[in-house]
Order: structure tokens, then sequence, then C-alpha cells
């Protein structure tokens, strides 16, 4: 499944932040930089923020019921953005921008996620938005797979699943 650039870079953000072990100035930064992302937190305030923030959205993923999952991701849009432009900076095509111009980059990194979140809902469907099946795990993911059946967010749950059935059915 392919996401756009706009609006796989908020999902993936959002998946990556849910799954950091922390929300550090340096942590943050390294993962907004990975994911293309302009606006930086600059302090620990900041970091705080924007990781009390994005656990709102952790529901999100792997919410089976899309009725809630559309209410989740609306909340999430109407605490973080003012209004929707396309824009076309630096060189890059016409793409989405779901805030006006401000300073403030914890702000701007919500939008960025809240509308990531809505165009994957939209785009690719909520049951994308995934939650590893294996208990005790709590890593969220964005099932990227031709089919869209990923349960797990990496081979090693997937095994432990597997081989713990294997081992209670002998």
């Amino acid at each position: 499944m392919h996401f756009n650039h706009y609006g796989g870079t908020g999902t993936f953000l959002a998946a990556a932040l849910l799954n950091s072990p922390e929300c550090s100035v340096s942590r943050v930064s390294a993962l907004l930089a990975e994911h293309e992302m302009q606006s930086r937190v600059s302090n620990a305030t900041q970091a705080r923020a924007l990781g009390a923030w994005i656990e709102r959205a952790r529901p999100v993923f792997g919410e089976e019921d899309p009725r809630r999952q559309l209410a989740l991701v609306n909340e999430l849009l109407g605490d973080a953005t003012t209004s929707v432009r396309v824009s076309a900076h630096d060189g890059n095509p016409p793409h989405l921008h779901y805030i006006t111009d401000t300073d403030d980059p914890v702000a701007r990194i919500r939008a960025a996620i809240a509308g990531g979140l809505a165009v994957a809902l939209c785009g690719a469907g909520g049951d994308r938005l995934g939650r590893c099946a294996r208990d005790g795990c709590a890593t969220v993911f964005v099932d990227t797979s031709r089919n869209g059946r990923r349960r797990f967010c990496s081979l090693t749950c997937a095994n432990r699943v597997n081989v713990a059935a294997h081992r209670a059915r002998t």
C-alpha cells in the first residue's frame, strides 16, 4: 500500500512517536528529521507537550469500530488545525498543510500528524492503522502490505505468538 508523501509523513511520524521509548528533545528531534519534518522542538516543555498530545492518537491505531476511529481522528483534527491550505514550497509539488502560519512547532507537528492520520484513514482505510496482536506488545504500525492483513509489529512478535500456539497444541 502506498501512502502519499504528506499523509504518509504524519501517519508514520505518529507511529514512530508512539513507539518511541522516550519523548526527549533529542529523540523527538531525531524522529522529526527522519520523517522529513521541518518543525523541530527546542526544549523539554515542547517535547513533553507533544508526547502528551501524541498519546491521544494511540487509540486510532487498531480501533476496529470505523465510527469510533473517525471520531478519534476528528478530535485530533479539531484540536490541531486551524485551516487547510495547499502549498508548494521548497520545490515540492502541491500538497496539503493543515494549519495556518504559526511559529509554534508543537502546533505545526500536531497538525501534520492529525492531517496525516485523516489522509490515511480516508485514502487507505482505517484498518491500515494497526496495533500489534501479541498480548503485552503496545507497538503500533502502519500496514503497507499489499493485502492489508498485517497483524503484528514485527516478525519477532509473530514468531512468539506462533511458537506459543504450537506449544499449546502439543
